[in-house]
């Protein structure tokens, strides 16, 4: 398998396995992760880990060899197929953590990009290298990018494909945190920080922020006033005030 789909406790990890080919991102292993997202969807996970096989490589970009003598339609279907892979993943109903242990280019960073969170290993190196072959991101870059770190350095990172190391990427905003030691054991630490409260409501506050990024601020605020307004309908806001005010921990059922 190109994948490993694993449980953690109560995550799921999803271990990229390619080693030999830097993990890269054939597009079998596209078809076999949007089939482990479905999977994950289905599950009672309370966040996705999503790490590389290996010590090189997250995952080093597409697997170039499949990608030349395809005709027009073929490449528009290709890229459409990735697009659509990653959106699955953008779109789970719970939140997502990309450990990046190495290199994480091409289809590899954009895979990242589409999670919830990234942290990475202090010898992590992400980039967007395509304008180096003659091509663009096709895989979201463009798009996901420079909602993460404005689009002044997301430019400059596309058009000039040059790679910033994990230092970089945590001071631009691109990664979250950086690891040091036990990778996969801190991105579970992380998660932690945000798996206990309720998906639901977690669902919400992810989905108005994605909002704000896509409209006025006006329209973004009468969207965070409906999607605030759902979330009090919720049992577990009930218990969450509840707690509060008993000054007691609360115990969220995700209804």
């Amino acid at each position: 398998m190109s994948i490993e789909l694993s449980r953690v406790e109560e995550f799921a990890l999803i271990t990229l396995n390619r080693p030999d080919a830097l993990n890269a991102l054939s597009f079998a292993l596209i078809r076999d992760l949007g089939h482990a997202f479905d999977e994950v969807a289905a599950s009672d996970a309370r966040a996705l880990l999503i790490t590389g096989a290996g010590t090189k490589a997250f995952c080093a970009g597409a697997d170039i060899k499949e990608l030349t003598g395809r005709s027009l339609t073929a490449q528009k279907e290709g890229a459409e197929f990735g697009q659509a892979t990653f959106a699955g993943l953008d779109r789970l109903p719970l939140p997502s953590v990309a450990i990046i242990n190495g290199y994480a280019f091409g289809g590899g960073l954009e895979l990242a990009l589409a999670c919830t969170f990234r942290i990475a290993t202090k010898n992590a190196k992400m980039g967007l290298p395509e304008i180096k072959l003659g091509l663009i991101p096709g895989y979201g870059g463009t798009q996901r990018l420079p909602r993460v770190i404005g689009e002044a350095r997301a430019l400059e990172m596309i058009m000039t494909g040059r790679t910033v190391d994990a230092e970089e990427a945590q001071r631009i905003g691109l990664v979250n945190r950086l690891a040091d030691g036990d990778a996969v054991a801190q991105g579970i630490a992380f998660a932690r920080e945000f798996s206990g409260y309720s998906l639901p409501v977690l669902g919400f506050a992810r989905e108005a922020v994605r909002r704000a990024l896509d409209n006025p601020v006006n329209e973004g605020l009468r969207i965070e006033a409906d999607l605030s307004t759902l979330a009090f309908q919720t049992a577990d806001a009930v218990e969450g005030m509840d707690a509060f005010i008993a000054k007691r921990k609360p115990h969220f059922k995700d209804n």
